[in-house]
């Protein structure tokens, strides 16, 4: 299953910024914690979980954590942005 970010606008709609990021699957416009988001707000991509400097919904992470696979390359020591190494750090 495909999950997306989607975000959910503070007080004051589409004009204001993004409160806090949840997840849906697919190209759903409902969260995966229930809340319904306004189907033309920003979408992200779900490795950008945690990523953003607003806040993600913590019960969709919850869930997400619950459908979603581990994908060791994906965490992988390193700085932000740089490609995961092709092993593991010795020493």
């Amino acid at each position: 299953m495909m999950h997306r970010m989607r975000a959910e606008y503070a007080d004051g709609g589409a004009s204001a910024a993004v409160r806090l990021w949840h997840m849906v699957r697919g190209g759903d416009s409902v969260a995966m914690c229930g809340r319904e988001l306004d189907a033309r707000a920003p979408a992200r991509e779900a490795v950008d979980w945690g990523r953003t400097p607003e806040l993600c919904c913590h019960t969709c992470g919850a869930y997400l954590l619950r459908e979603a696979p581990w994908l060791a390359d994906e965490h992988r020591p390193g700085p932000p942005g740089a490609r995961p190494e092709t092993a593991w750090p010795s020493g």
